[in-house]
């Protein structure tokens, strides 16, 4: 058994005082508390959850995205490294739960090593991506490529690719219900898929077990989202309070990825000159729109689109930051949206995202208390980060 005795504790929800935490191997044995401080100025708290990562990109320790090519000629066995390099770099700034929209092979594989212990690594979520031909998924391949990603035209072909998913062991299934910002040649405001191409993959992710996560970025968007009993909205820009009941009538989570498109808004990099004008229409009412969902009740999670580059490693703390201000929310409130909430979210609510008896060895060791004050809560200031009961990075105090 491991231990980490008189140490101050925050489990998912709220502040525990000073407590022994016990665990063996991924499983929390004990947390009671303890009589006697041990550890002056330090904390722990869940590990946090990005429900919307994007890891099949080079890794950047300077920011800088990888030349176009590289997703061409890169083989999958070099892109595994990559994906599990970014993935446990994200790891050292806290975060011990992903969860990849669009996924391939490559990411599952690369998933199935983390939870085999094969190597250390996060626990990695991967949801396969169902698009159509000229979609906002597959406008990311360069239209002269031969050998695309797979994707389903018509009702049959969109059946067939989710048992395909299915059948290689993918976590859920991603589709699109609006054109996107990023993608090449793409407008926000283009249809992706049919209703009845839609409503066969939600018929059929669903028969199979797995949830679906909608990618959208307009109002027509969300509402057709809804009104086909998705299991998240992705970005969720267009928002309005016409969506409210059922928003809060199911919970449905929304993942408001601020801080990717603030970048893309900045203009940084001079060769997204038509997505920061694409961003721009698109974005223009989402602040407003945001905060007032948020007042409503909205169930907003922590999810960034994180890739290493335009959201890079650590940038999940800012986006707690950014959420908190945005949403008027207090520290712990943000906290819990990125840890029991987001889990929950995710479907592993009972495994992950709080710190008590029975669930996975998944936590943060801190200087400060980020309930209190999320300023504290940076990657300058962890100073451990365990996943599965392992120390992931950094060292547990003695």
């Amino acid at each position: 058994m491991s231990r980490l005795d008189g140490i101050a504790l925050w489990d998912g929800t709220s502040d525990r005082g000073t407590v022994d935490l016990h665990w063996t191997g991924d499983r929390i044995e004990a947390v009671t508390g303890s009589a006697v401080a041990r550890h002056d100025g330090l904390s722990v708290i869940p590990g946090l959850i990005d429900t919307h990562v994007h890891f099949d990109t080079a890794v950047a320790e300077d920011g800088v995205p990888p030349d176009n090519a590289w997703s061409i000629v890169t083989s999958d066995a070099e892109k595994a490294l990559h994906v599990a390099g970014n993935a446990q770099r994200f790891a050292a700034s806290g975060v011990t739960t992903t969860r990849d929209l669009a996924a391939s092979p490559v990411q599952l594989a690369v998933s199935r090593a983390f939870d085999q212990g094969v190597i250390r690594g996060p626990r990695l979520l991967a949801y396969g991506p169902v698009g159509m031909t000229a979609g906002h998924g597959d406008l990311f391949t360069h239209p002269a490529l031969e050998n695309r990603p797979p994707v389903a035209d018509g009702v049959d072909e969109c059946r067939k690719l989710v048992r395909r998913w299915a059948r290689a062991g993918m976590h859920g299934i991603k589709i699109y219900t609006s054109g996107g910002i990023l993608s090449m040649g793409d407008q926000v405001g283009w249809r992706n898929h049919t209703d009845a191409e839609l409503e066969a993959i939600l018929d059929e992710s669903h028969a199979l077990g797995m949830k679906v996560a909608a990618h959208t970025h307009s109002t027509d968007g969300i509402t057709l989202a809804l009104r086909l009993g998705v299991d998240s909205i992705e970005h969720g820009t267009g928002i309005d309070e016409a969506h409210y009941a059922e928003l809060l009538d199911r919970r449905v989570p929304v993942a408001p990825t601020l801080a990717v498109h603030d970048v893309i808004l900045a203009g940084t990099d001079p060769r997204r000159a038509d997505a920061r004008e694409k961003a721009r229409r698109a974005l223009e009412p989402r602040d407003p729109a945001f905060r007032a969902a948020a007042d409503a009740g909205v169930r907003f999670v922590l999810g960034t689109d994180a890739n290493g580059h335009l959201v890079r490693y650590g940038d999940q703390l800012h986006e707690l930051r950014l959420m908190r201000d945005l949403f008027g929310w207090t520290d712990e409130r943000t906290l819990i949206a990125g840890t029991s909430d987001a889990a929950d979210a995710i479907g592993l609510g009972s495994l992950v995202g709080t710190l008590a008896p029975g669930f996975g060895a998944d936590f943060v060791v801190v200087r400060g208390r980020p309930w209190e004050s999320l300023e504290e809560l940076t990657p300058e200031r962890i100073v451990a980060v365990v996943s599965r009961g392992r120390v992931l990075t950094g060292r547990l105090p003695d």
